[in-house]
């Protein structure tokens, strides 16, 4: 090396936090990206902690270094804040609205739902307390940054939870004579029925206006009503078959019980058994079925408005498909 040459440090490659960790083009990949977003873990996570991750990424993002911080502390940091902060507003979510809380919040009150279902107060009660949780968790990880206007906050919650209610007060009306094992499964088409009327509902806006589509480059193009559809017909799906193991499994199996002697001997046994079978399996159900459709979903140029595929042509963006964050 001559005098007048200075040695230079390799640059380190940087990481791309826009992404996450695994190949969403895989669904071993999406699952191994949502068992880490939906870690009921992360709801121990202080706001300093949270608050922290933000400036990390934000940071990181911004092409800054992050001194003391490596790759695996890059990645933790990314988790943290996808886990607590909505992905296209960048604000806090309400600690019950994030997918973190989806286990213990849904293996609580649905374990409620399936062992206090044989009286009308029990089935208003529960059904009015499972609408109002979905409506955060609707609200919280909505698509788009659009703000959700508060009538409209109203009317879904209204619809969804009436929705619920006469689906159950409905079936339990029909099903008397049925054997017990069909009683016990009302819950879970009310929790179905309700889906399909709460999410669209309470992302009615987005139907209406359309969500942000981008380039495979992340260059906005614009607003798309067409996507809004995929994306809650992919939610709604997921949603209901995420339900689908721990409302209908533990169902047989308590089933099963009330026809032996131990829940004639010990009756208070029942509700703990069922959230706790709830709970567990849940734990697999929530990210495997959050991971049934890539968070950030795609549609083919050509199934988009005209006026995008003129904006595209009209800014010279290349590219097949168009993408948009689907919510959860």
């Amino acid at each position: 090396m001559s005098a007048t040459e200075t040695a230079v440090e390799p640059r380190m490659e940087r990481l791309n936090l826009n992404e996450p960790k695994w190949d969403q083009s895989t669904y071993a990949g999406r699952a191994k990206h949502f068992f880490t977003v939906t870690n009921p873990m992360n709801l121990l996570l202080s706001s300093k902690d949270l608050d922290e991750a933000k400036k990390i990424v934000t940071a990181y993002k911004q092409g800054l270094d992050v001194p003391g911080v490596d790759f695996e502390g890059l990645w933790r940091a990314k988790y943290r804040y996808d886990s607590a902060f909505h992905p296209d507003t960048g604000e806090k979510m309400f600690l019950i609205g994030r997918m973190s809380a989806q286990v213990p919040m849904n293996m609580s009150i649905t374990g409620c739902m399936m062992t206090f279902y044989k009286t009308t107060p029990a089935v208003l009660f529960w059904q009015w307390i499972n609408q109002s949780f979905n409506a955060v968790v609707n609200y919280s990880n909505r698509s788009g940054d659009s703000p959700i206007p508060l009538n409209q906050l109203a009317l879904s919650y209204s619809l969804a939870t009436s929705g619920a209610i006469g689906t159950a007060m409905g079936l339990n009306s029909l099903v008397k004579r049925a054997p017990p094992l069909v009683g016990r499964l009302v819950p879970f088409a009310a929790v179905a029925a309700a889906n399909c009327i709460n999410i669209p509902m309470m992302r009615l806006r987005e139907i209406r206006c359309g969500i942000p589509v981008f380039d495979e480059d992340g260059n906005r193009i614009g607003d798309s009503k067409k996507a809004a559809k995929v994306a809650i017909t992919q939610v709604v799906f997921s949603r209901v078959a995420m339900a689908s193991p721990g409302m209908v499994l533990p169902t047989i199996a308590m089933n099963r019980l009330d026809r032996g002697t131990f829940l004639k001997r010990y009756p208070w046994t029942a509700a703990p058994i069922q959230v706790g079978l709830v709970g567990l399996l849940l734990v697999f159900a929530t990210p495997m079925c959050c991971a049934l459709f890539p968070q950030k979903s795609s549609l083919a140029v050509r199934s988009i408005e005209a006026e995008l595929q003129e904006e595209m042509s009209k800014r010279g963006l290349k590219g097949d498909r168009v993408y948009f964050n689907k919510g959860l």
